[in-house]
């Protein structure tokens, strides 16, 4: 059973908790986020937001673990907030932005330009004798995650040489390859 769930969520110096009955909106220097909550009450007690159960079942206890978890989350977001990094792992690999696009050269034989939400800042790191580095930042944990993911996508690791998109220290499986 989750134990995450009963554990009391700290609210920082700079960030309000606002709680609507089933909506939990947080606000911060860096932005502000909302979730809907089912069946789990929401209270905010003394500078430190709890998670209550209504019913004692397995599904109520596993979502109220859930539920801590996002609003966690939500609060990280809005006062430090979450960075991804990508590193580009193969000879002709380049990476360069203009605002919110982000242009790949990844060996094919077109570059891949992807439109980036505005939430999300992307900065382009290349360094000669480096691999390239894309740094993302958002307050929003889930979307750096899904940005990052849908990146890493269009050229996944190899297990061979390594060659793809990988993230900052990952450590991927290794092949042997052919022995003569």
């Amino acid at each position: 059973m989750s134990r995450i769930g009963k554990s009391p969520i700290n609210i920082p110096e700079g960030v309000t908790v606002t709680i609507d009955g089933s909506t939990v909106t947080v606000k911060g220097k860096l932005g502000e986020l909302t979730q809907e909550v089912k069946d789990i009450a929401v209270k905010q007690e003394d500078g430190q937001i709890v998670i209550e159960t209504t019913a004692d079942t397995k599904d109520q206890i596993a979502r109220s673990g859930l539920y801590r978890s996002l609003i966690y989350n939500m609060v990280e977001g809005v006062s430090a907030g979450f960075t991804k990094e990508l590193e580009l792992v193969g000879v002709g690999y380049r990476a360069s932005n203009q605002g919110q696009k982000l242009d790949l050269a990844l060996g094919f034989s077109h570059n891949i330009v992807l439109e980036l939400a505005p939430e999300v800042k992307v900065e382009t790191v290349s360094e000669k004798g480096k691999n390239p580095i894309i740094k993302l930042t958002s307050h929003d944990k889930q979307l750096v995650g899904q940005v990052a993911a849908k990146i890493r996508s269009f050229r996944k690791p190899e297990p061979y040489k390594g060659k793809g998109i990988k993230f900052v220290g990952e450590q991927l499986r290794r092949k042997a390859g052919k022995s003569a």
